[in-house]
């Protein structure tokens, strides 16, 4: 019978981040504060500094910005949503890393998935929740 290493490598950390319809797989690790996503620097996936800062708030809070290297590969949805999957990714693996940073993250809300989701359409109707116009003549 095989029996499983009971050694874990603290040296990189993994979780997954979700929000509406994107997926992130972060990867932390020791380093210079480098963050990395589909193969990408930071500034050149995501363009705009608001999805830039919402990205990398869970490192911000916590003072790790300088210290560790995120690695990100994210798919589906739209940037806000892929931005969404990677402050959520980024927040578990900080966690999972330092059980002691659980309790600052989840005061900041990054701990909670954020589960809104576009409304399904209906049959009979133009879209989810838009019915037909009314018109007299």
């Amino acid at each position: 019978m095989k029996e499983k290493a009971t050694t874990k490598d603290t040296s990189t950390t993994r979780a997954v981040g979700r929000r509406k319809a994107a997926s992130a797989r972060v990867r932390l690790s020791l380093g210079k504060g480098i963050v990395t996503i589909n193969g990408k620097e930071l500034t050149q996936y995501f363009k705009t500094p608001i999805l830039q800062q919402t990205a990398t708030a869970p490192l911000r809070t916590v003072g790790r910005q300088d210290s560790l290297d995120v690695s990100v590969k994210v798919v589906g949805g739209g940037t806000t949503g892929q931005a969404g999957a990677v402050r959520h990714g980024i927040a578990r693996a900080l966690v999972a890393w330092d059980e002691t940073l659980k309790p600052m993250l989840k005061a900041e809300g990054f701990m909670t998935r954020d589960a809104r989701s576009k409304e399904r359409k209906k049959f009979g109707q133009p879209k989810a929740r838009r019915g037909r116009q009314w018109r007299k003549r």
